[in-house]
């Protein structure tokens, strides 16, 4: 066997678990038009991504990862499943300073829907929970 494929069975029996994030997997979708549009910087899960102007949370998120969130409840990936804003599925999260500065320990989540909301850059979203209080947690905007 050779020492490289040796290294990718190696990786794939050592138990080791990663979730998905942008430089893990290939994206959900791929952008074939509106490309002429300004790019901004937003991040996912502290790593900054490029996306366009007036492009949705979901469609920024999605051509970079596959799925939209990891569910607090199951720790599956969700992708969205309406895409209208009705089915709560696309609910992701917000890193935001209280107005005034402050410290870190400041730092608030508010929950957005993925589908429905503009990125904006420095946008900085959390796409996965460490439990379910914490993911409920933020203000419900």
């Amino acid at each position: 066997m050779s020492s490289s494929s040796h290294s990718s069975q190696a990786s794939r029996t050592s138990g080791e678990t990663r979730a998905p994030g942008p430089s893990t997997c290939h994206p959900q979708l791929a952008r074939l038009a509106e490309t002429s549009r300004s790019p901004l910087t937003f991040y996912i899960d502290g790593e900054p991504v490029q996306a366009l102007e007036g492009d949705t949370l979901l469609t920024a998120i999605l051509t970079h990862q596959r799925h939209v969130r990891i569910s607090e409840f199951s720790g599956t990936p969700r992708a969205g499943f309406c895409l209208i804003g009705a089915c709560q599925d696309c609910w992701v999260r917000c890193e935001t300073t209280p107005a005034g500065g402050g410290d870190a320990q400041a730092t608030q989540l508010t929950r957005l829907r993925a589908c429905s909301t503009p990125v904006q850059a420095g946008m900085r979203i959390v796409t996965r929970a460490a439990n379910a209080s914490e993911a409920h947690g933020g203000s419900h905007v």
